[in-house]
């Protein structure tokens, strides 16, 4: 049936549509929080390809989520095709307008067009080869473009809130592979609680920066590989990553005139999947005893600041077998399942659906004069198109 199905879409790729759309969303700036423009914009961009109910959803003040359904009219499964719609902030060193989405020698240059305004482009272009297509399906098809990725995911966590679906391909940039898994994330916040002085005084003063140093030091030093099973350590690597991400200490934003007497790090670690809470924080906790150790004035208070989850489908569900499918067709090559270290949503809703994550683009990101293949937007709108047919077809 799939090679049928080739023949029958080899008039109908909506290669355009993938292209134009994630031009039309790299030319607008949406960096976490401020990606609610893009929303209104894409729900105009949808409505205009008359393919389809497309709506928004608010989320919270500012921000939305952004539908599209394509609906059989017939029983069936529930696919969902979805990504985030913000994104980091631009990076120093470009030599280009980042959001001027030229396309140049085969390449389509833009911020965040890998992180990851392609591959929600090639997600609506799948959809629309279909219509166009005419392929017949059961069940139903929607496309979510969510808000705050970058945030606490309640975008994400909204939609399924207020929707159920039997399958999800999440469009996030994988290399073109197929990844089945992805670290979680801790958040710790340490403070060192000293006492305060004018800097005149500064003898009769604790600096709770200076008492920081060497706990930032000693989380610094830490090297852990926890025993998980190799093929796990195959998929997102053998080594838990803890770093200092943050720092927070003294007065602003006028001059340090005062000693301070609180300063804070967030400490960010990205756990393998099945590792605990409990064994990365006691991590957190033997680095602080050897600060104490060498200075026995600090004084620490450490608290949980966040939690997400980390992600694990089971290789032999029908969504990660029929993209396999439709990769090795198109890429005419044996396939395979790897994971990432960093982040999807599917922290927050991996558990609720059967996912699979892939997407065209890769490391590195968010460096100047970001751009895609436009090879690649093609490649990626012809497997998400066959694995939702592979997913939905009609008997």
């Amino acid at each position: 049936m799939t090679t049928k199905l080739l023949d029958e879409l080899a008039d109908h790729w909506a290669f355009e549509t993938s292209v134009r759309l994630t031009q039309q969303m790299v030319r607008t700036d949406s960096t976490c929080g401020k990606e609610g423009l893009l929303a209104r914009q894409l729900e105009e961009e949808l409505k205009a390809l008359d393919i389809g109910k497309v709506w928004c959803e608010e989320v919270s003040e500012d921000l939305e989520n952004t539908l599209m359904e394509v609906d059989s009219g017939k029983p069936g499964p529930h696919l969902l095709f979805t990504g985030h719609l913000d994104t980091k902030p631009v990076c120093e060193g470009w030599t280009r307008d980042p959001f001027d989405g030229a396309i140049e020698d085969g390449h389509l240059f833009g911020h965040a067009v890998m992180d990851m305004k392609a591959g929600l482009g090639c997600q609506v272009g799948a959809i629309k080869s279909l219509v166009d297509g005419d392929v017949d399906f059961n069940g139903k098809i929607t496309f979510a473009a969510v808000c705050d990725h970058m945030g606490q995911q309640t975008g994400s966590i909204d939609l399924f809130r207020r929707h159920e679906f039997d399958h999800c391909v999440l469009g996030e940039l994988t290399g073109m592979q197929i990844y089945v898994a992805h670290r979680g994330r801790y958040y710790f916040d340490i403070s060192t609680v000293g006492l305060s002085a004018h800097t005149c005084h500064k003898d009769l003063a604790i600096n709770a920066i200076e008492k920081m140093l060497p706990v930032a030091e000693e989380i610094s030093k830490l090297r852990y590989f926890p025993d998980i099973p190799p093929a796990m350590k195959d998929l997102v690597g053998p080594e838990l990553y803890i770093a200092v991400g943050r720092i927070f200490g003294g007065l602003f934003p006028g001059g340090p005139s005062m000693i301070p007497d609180r300063c804070t790090i967030r400490v960010d670690t990205r756990p393998q999947p099945g590792v605990p809470l409990e064994e990365v924080k006691a991590l957190i906790e033997q680095a602080i005893e050897c600060a104490k150790a060498r200075d026995k004035e600090i004084k620490v208070e450490l608290e949980v600041a966040d939690v997400k989850n980390s992600f694990m489908v089971d290789p032999e569900e029908r969504v990660v077998k029929c993209l396999r499918e439709a990769w090795e067709e198109v890429m005419d090559k044996p396939a395979s399942l790897v994971g990432g270290s960093w982040l999807g949503d599917t922290a927050s809703f991996g558990h609720l659906c059967a996912t699979v994550i892939f997407g065209p683009g890769g490391e590195p990101v968010y460096q100047p004069d970001e751009s895609m293949a436009l090879s690649d937007l093609e490649t990626a709108t012809r497997i998400n198109a066959l694995t939702a047919v592979k997913l939905l077809q009609a008997a």
